[in-house]
């Protein structure tokens, strides 16, 4: 189980009763594995596609490869032994895959079908600091928006590290040049904030 604060939890299977069978879906997995993936790709699915846009992806690109992640994540549920961190990383790979161009990506943005036009205030104000955030980040080389974004999401280095096959050295390192550059972003756009 992920028991990082913040973080999913993924149930464990329920064990059939003595004398029966466990049911099973058409597709093979059994009901208590459904239910498992079904609580965290609710869960999860939204936070994903955020943490694929704080990486530079478009909405629809994050949504594409969040829906991909999450496939593979189904088909390999029982062997996943941390879920949150497990999607985080391949959903990353596969967006990088994209950027080297090694995958075709979607015509269609899904960000132009955004209904803010029924949103109230509060969330209009949320959504306008949320572009801001993705403006600065857009900046930054894209090793240290990957590693904040990680960090958005909660990852302590040490976490990120492991996740992303590098140093805890190497992660602080790349946390504070990102922290520095967007700090002189502000620093240039006091108006902005």
């Amino acid at each position: 189980m992920d028991e990082r604060p913040g973080g999913s939890t993924r149930p464990r299977e329920h064990r059939a009763t003595p004398g029966t069978a466990p049911q099973r879906h058409r597709d093979g997995l059994s009901s208590a594995t459904v239910a498992a993936f079904s609580a965290f790709y609710r869960n999860e699915v939204g936070r994903l596609v955020a943490f694929l846009v704080w990486q530079g992806a478009s909405v629809a690109d994050a949504a594409d490869v969040a829906q991909e992640t999450m496939r593979r994540a189904l088909e390999q549920w029982d062997t996943i032994r941390s879920p949150g961190p497990w999607t985080r990383r391949v959903a990353s790979r596969e967006y990088a895959r994209r950027m080297a161009g090694l995958v075709e990506l979607p015509t269609d943005d899904l960000a132009d079908r955004t209904p803010l036009l029924r949103a109230s205030v509060s969330e209009i104000a949320a959504w306008e600091a949320g572009q801001e955030e993705l403006r600065l980040l857009g900046h930054l080389p894209s090793r240290q928006r990957q590693v904040m974004a990680w960090t958005l999401e909660g990852y302590q280095p040490a976490e990120i590290a492991e996740q992303l096959n590098m140093t805890p050295e190497a992660v602080r390192s790349s946390l504070l040049k990102a922290r520095r550059t967007l700090a002189a972003l502000l620093r240039e756009e006091p108006d902005r904030r």
